[in-house]
């Protein structure tokens, strides 16, 4: 006990510093490492981006029981969550709310019978790590959100899917990398309570595919 009063006596304020750390990236805000490129071209591989964790949720830290709720997720957010269907932690951008009624035939969504407005950007070409094949960028209104998709030049059989429900208390993604991605149209409805955070920003970036050096283009960026 003595020598643990001496360590406290000595080291106070930098265990008082880790310990405001470690809670207020459990409950406030956190960054996440992204190291697949199923949210490309908005995210790239390499990128970390900041996590707003008391976005929706005000939580007990190092839990997940929300003490809480400031908002919900909207159409167009990009979301943080703890999936256990995936048993992963993913980022993928919310598409249906609940209640709306969604489909998609050709990578072209319909939201509650309407449908969304494409426009087309410049192609561009694959990452390497990727295949060789053009992939083609598209610009996709979602409501008061314009983002832009990633669409592969092959059929991957996930293009298309019949119009959906969006249940209760639950949530449709997609990644915008939409040839790509392990989302919805694998792992089914997002259950509310495991969205952890909404990501707004890139902090920093490494390139994997450039010795790790930094992308100083992208410290900061809006996502």
């Amino acid at each position: 006990m003595t020598k643990f009063l001496q360590l406290w006596r000595d080291n106070r304020g930098v265990i008082v510093f880790i310990s405001l750390m470690f809670v207020f990236r459990s409950a406030v805000a956190d960054w996440n490492d992204v190291p697949t490129g199923s949210m490309q071209p908005t995210i790239q591989i390499g990128d970390r981006i900041l996590v707003n964790k008391m976005a929706y949720d005000l939580r007990i830290p190092f839990t997940t029981t929300s003490l809480i709720k400031r908002a919900d997720p909207k159409r167009g957010d990009i979301v943080i969550f703890t999936s256990k269907a995936a048993d992963n932690r993913l980022v993928k951008r919310v598409i249906g709310v609940p209640g709306d009624v969604v489909a998609m035939q050709h990578n072209v969504l319909t939201i509650n019978g309407k449908q969304l407005a494409y426009s087309e950007q410049q192609p561009v070409t694959a990452d390497a790590t990727e295949t060789a094949d053009a992939s083609l960028l598209l610009s996709e209104q979602l409501g008061s959100v314009n983002h832009v998709i990633k669409l592969a030049s092959y059929t991957t059989g996930r293009d298309s899917f019949n119009p959906v429900t969006v249940p209760a208390g639950h949530y449709l993604v997609l990644g915008d990398n939409r040839d790509n991605s392990a989302d919805s149209r694998v792992i089914g409805f997002v259950p509310r309570h495991e969205i952890i955070g909404r990501a707004g920003k890139v902090l920093f970036s490494l390139d994997h595919d450039n010795y790790y050096l930094p992308r100083s283009e992208r410290f900061l960026a809006a996502l």
